[in-house]
């Protein structure tokens, strides 16, 4: 897979705000493509090492031969959830961690992947491909409610009961094996299609999200990087839709304010330990990256800085 099909959103801005030692120890939660392993590479000084994580075979094969006589970087299989096993006895020491979420171009771009919805390919859409269960299984066992509540709590569509019901229906005839089939079933029980906007955009983006187990992983790796980060480390992070950045912003936010303490508390406000203060506000790419790159348009990024004593 050629790097050149996949480009990496706020690329400078995202490695300017997460290296700040050149020596330091940092982890790319989302290897993808490695466009931001690169760039983190070319910041660091010869004793500096970079970490990468991915979930993905296809990222990790890339990784192992695109940085092969690179000894300041490793590559390690798994969710940025678990991150914490691939860091092991380094936990404290991170100077920062990168997580650049959803999904990357070229798994959206190879049709035996099943992300895409412009492509025929078998319904998969598996980040991890080694394990799980794909999205064919899942929408041709799922429970009717249950599907209509992933698909609205997920995807915010509006039309999920009519969507799922329309599921169900049609497996019962045939069960679903391939992406344009799907996508068909889903874009006739829609009733009124956004402008610019494929009707099956949002149940897609739902069931990919369920069946990756996305903001599970999310919240785990937000309430890790605290244990891993060092003082003055710092976390940064790009969501692409309103989901994983609320939930991004509300973590943030809750660590800059410290725990909760009971009303009336005789304590001074300097004296509550507060883990996570924000740099800056969110960050969005401009005029010139969304048009040489349209999915960088919904991109937000987020910076955070541990606190504490060095």
């Amino acid at each position: 897979m050629s790097q050149e099909l996949h480009r990496s959103v706020l690329l400078r801005e995202a490695v300017d705000a997460l290296v700040t030692d050149p020596e330091g120890f940092y982890v790319d939660g989302t290897f993808g493509r490695g466009g931001h392993s690169a760039a983190i590479l070319e910041q660091l000084g010869p004793k500096g090492q970079l970490l990468a994580v991915d979930k993905d075979p296809q990222a990790i094969d890339y990784a192992q031969q695109r940085f092969a006589d690179e000894p300041r970087f490793s590559i390690w299989h798994g969710s940025f959830a678990d991150m914490d096993l691939a860091v092991g006895e380094r936990a404290g020491s991170v100077n920062g961690i990168l997580l650049d979420l959803g999904v990357s171009s070229p798994q959206l771009d190879q049709a035996e992947r099943g992300f895409s919805f412009m492509q025929d390919g078998p319904l998969d859409m598996r980040m991890d491909t080694s394990r799980g269960i794909s999205a064919a299984q899942w929408v041709n066992s799922e429970a009717e409610d249950e599907m209509a509540r992933v698909f609205k709590e997920y995807g915010e569509e509006r039309f999920a009961r009519r969507m799922a019901a329309a599921i169900v229906r049609r497996r019962a005839d045939k069960p679903f094996e391939r992406t344009l089939d799907f996508a068909e079933v889903v874009k006739a029980a829609n009733p009124a299609w956004e402008k610019g906007k494929h009707p099956a955009t949002r149940v897609f983006q739902a069931i990919r999200i369920h069946v990756n187990g996305e903001l599970d992983d999310l919240q785990s790796a937000l309430e890790k990087s605290l244990q891993l980060l060092a003082p003055g480390g710092r976390l940064v992070i790009i969501s692409f839709h309103s989901l994983e950045d609320r939930m991004v912003k509300r973590f943030i936010r809750e660590k800059e304010r410290g725990p909760k303490l009971p009303r009336g508390l005789p304590v001074m406000d300097s004296q509550i330990a507060k883990p996570l203060r924000s740099l800056g506000k969110a960050i969005k790419a401009n005029t010139v990256e969304v048009d040489e790159n349209l999915r960088s348009r919904s991109a937000v990024m987020r910076v955070a800085e541990k606190l504490g004593e060095s």
